[in-house]
């Protein structure tokens, strides 16, 4: 199975709920990094881990996919 056909393919239910998960992390760290006002650097630092690990976790979660018991 390649690529395009895992990203394509039914994902499980758990995993839908974990890839958004991922995506509001990637969005909070974006946020956090690209905020307007001076933040400190620990939060600055903070915001680049969770949109790194928001990223990450999304991906993992879209190319996994259903398997049929039957195989």
């Amino acid at each position: 199975m390649n690529v395009i056909d895992r990203a394509t393919a039914q994902t499980p239910k758990f995993f839908k709920v974990l890839r958004t998960i991922g995506v509001v992390l990637a969005t909070v760290g974006g946020v956090l990094v690209t905020a307007p006002v001076s933040l400190p650097a620990v939060v600055v630092s903070i915001g680049g881990y969770l949109a790194v690990a928001g990223g990450v976790v999304s991906a993992v979660s879209q190319l996994t996919v259903k398997s049929d018991e039957s195989e």
